[in-house]
């Protein structure tokens, strides 16, 4: 009897290879990141760099994604697309100052979409194509196909948002094997780096999106107190912000500017955002013509972005209060995304809580280094410095009511995964059907919060008003996604639903993006099929040939003719055919027909090593 011991930290399946990663979808950047020699460490790419500029090019060719599309933001205006992260999973009327991005928005079914010079793409699939890069850079560091992935969302997002996260992970060949919140991926990459304990308020500011999220870490457990953000807040706005501030110190007339030129001058923008952060003292601006427009403060962008800043605070008030916890009980704050290197945004956060921010792990990387962790623990790879992952449920989940009330269920910041259940009945006597209306938010009516799902529970035996008893389970996943069902308790009548939020792909687009994905990879297949048939074909000419050379003479000139020409069918076959299975099948002709020419020369050639020895001195 075999038994199989795994040593302490191995994949249950020691002979099974389980690569899995962490993937920071960013709003302005996305990395990858894998435990590498015990240490999380973000992938480079063939020029060395880590950070993935969150940008894809549409063209008439095909997609780009990354620097080069980043690079044509300003020459071809109307092909590239970027943060389309604050996209993900909204309508048209969820995002703030459409009107102010330099591509057009259009009302998709149910989420936005973008449109651009060379067709229509949504949020979903530019997000697909920022994955597959990352998914192949990943693939490409252990010559291994991918286990799965953790990919970190904002601890903000809502269900549609996290379930556009998945469609576009699927999208791109990724098994997700959890969605984590930002700020709780930060803290298990800086509580196990630091061995911090205590409780910890994770600030997160990205290019996009802010998170504040406050938690409590011991040894082994990461649990999630409360969380507070704003989807539609981030670096980018700081952008538009100093913008504005150069537009009317200036005087400048905006409303000429063409996509083009605005994208220009938000670039010169960012630029000095991002100057000021490693500067003393003010720095140049320039106009996109290089026209000199004087200096830059860092109090000129504190005063131009104050509102933002301020904004961000109140979040962090709001997540305390939640958390019940004072700004004195905090034992450290940790900055997360690459906005938080703002002077402005230190300082501000340092004089709210009295003590200077932590930000002595890369802002950048952080979060993706936290999620390599959770995923090496999640396929399998277990170690002393594991943790216990207990995260939260951003935004209340509840049923509509009579009067279009909202009945909360399970309240947010709830830890995740959780179900949760309550009693309902009939309103009318003799009624045999339940309409559910499942809604998402913090307002008292079902108007005033987003709808995620309605359906039907039918089958109720008739009774008078009120004798119904029907329990209403609403299930969330770690991954934070709902499951809601119902049930009759006395004849046992149920009805289910997975909620798919009415502002995530609808079935049929999904399975159309899916189908696109699929016969490409068809494609891609037969591609790499055909090359390695043309390696194995040329390889078997040459080695014919070869031995033709040197032994053609022990075959009669027609069979030695025969193979020559044989050869020469395959080199042309290998050179111009395109047909993978006939050309496997005319190799291994190549190679039956020289099997008895192969056989002449190894008799010949151990004849020729045996000749003149006497046959006892042969042992």
């Amino acid at each position: 009897m075999l038994l199989q011991i795994a040593e302490p930290g191995q994949s249950p399946d020691p002979h099974q290879r389980r690569v899995a990663v962490g993937i920071d979808l960013g709003t302005t950047h996305s990395l990858v990141a894998a435990m590498r020699h015990g240490l999380p460490t973000c992938l480079p790419d063939a020029q060395g760099r880590t950070l993935l500029p969150s940008a894809v090019r549409v063209t008439a060719k095909g997609r780009v994604v990354g620097h080069d599309a980043l690079q044509a933001q300003v020459s071809a205006a109307g092909e590239v697309v970027t943060s389309f992260k604050r996209l993900m999973g909204r309508s048209r009327r969820d995002v703030q100052q459409a009107q102010r991005l330099p591509y057009r928005l259009l009302d998709g079914e149910g989420m936005v979409s973008v449109e651009t010079d060379h067709g229509v793409v949504s949020p979903v699939q530019l997000s697909a194509e920022v994955l597959a890069v990352l998914r192949q850079r990943a693939e490409d560091s252990f010559d291994s196909t991918l286990y799965g992935a953790v990919i970190t969302v904002p601890a903000y997002f809502d269900d549609a948002q996290r379930q556009a996260t998945k469609d576009a992970a699927q999208l791109a060949g990724l098994e997700v094997l959890r969605l984590i919140n930002e700020p709780t991926a930060a803290a298990i990459a800086y509580g196990l780096d630091q061995g911090s304990e205590g409780v910890y308020v994770i600030y997160d500011l990205g290019g996009g999106t802010f998170d504040v999220s406050v938690l409590r870490l011991q040894r082994g457990l990461f649990e999630v107190l409360a969380t507070a953000g704003n989807t539609q807040l981030g670096g980018d706005d700081y952008d538009l912000a100093l913008l504005d501030w150069v537009i009317a110190r200036h005087q400048l007339d905006a409303s000429t500017w063409d996509a083009a030129q605005r994208t220009a001058w938000l670039g010169q923008a960012k630029a000095c955002k991002e100057a000021l952060s490693g500067a003393q003292q003010g720095v140049p601006l320039h106009s996109p013509q290089g026209e000199a427009l004087g200096q830059v403060s860092r109090l000129d962008l504190a005063q131009a972005a104050a509102t933002l800043t301020q904004a961000t605070l109140a979040c962090v008030a709001q997540a305390l209060k939640d958390a019940g916890v004072t700004p004195a009980k905090v034992d450290g704050v940790v900055m997360v995304g690459g906005a938080t290197r703002m002077p402005c945004v230190q300082q501000a956060v340092a004089e709210y809580f009295g003590t200077p921010p932590l930000n002595n792990l890369n802002p950048d990387e952080v979060v993706a280094l936290g999620a390599a962790r959770q995923a090496h623990q999640l396929a399998g790879y277990t170690s002393e410095d594991s943790v216990l992952l207990l995260d939260v449920t951003p935004l209340t989940l509840g049923l509509e009511t009579m009067g279009g009330v909202v009945e909360p269920i399970v309240p947010r910041n709830s830890t995740l995964p959780i179900a949760k259940a309550q009693d309902f009945t009939t309103f009318e006597d003799g009624q045999t059907a339940l309409a559910l209306h499942v809604v998402q938010g913090e307002r008292d009516m079902a108007a005033d919060c987003r709808s995620l799902a309605r359906f039907e529970l039918r089958g109720i035996p008739p009774m008078a008003a009120g004798a119904a008893r029907i329990r209403v389970t609403f299930t969330v996943d770690a991954d934070g996604l709902l499951q809601v069902e119902a049930l009759e308790q006395t004849t046992g009548t149920a009805a289910r639903i997975e909620v798919k939020p009415s502002y995530g792909l609808s079935d049929d687009e999904l399975s159309r993006m899916l189908q696109e994905g699929f016969s490409q990879a068809q494609h891609d297949k037969q591609a790499r099929a055909l090359a390695q048939a043309q390696v194995d074909a040329r390889r078997l000419v040459q080695a014919t040939r070869s031995a033709l050379a040197q032994d053609g003479a022990l075959l009669e000139a027609g069979q030695r003719q025969a193979l020559y020409d044989q050869a020469a069918t395959l080199a042309e076959q290998a050179e111009h055919g395109t047909d993978a299975a006939a050309l496997e099948q005319a190799t291994q002709a190549l190679n039956h027909g020289t099997e008895a020419f192969a056989a002449l020369r190894m008799n010949h050639q151990i004849g020729q090593a045996l000749s003149g020895q006497h046959v006892e001195s042969i042992k």
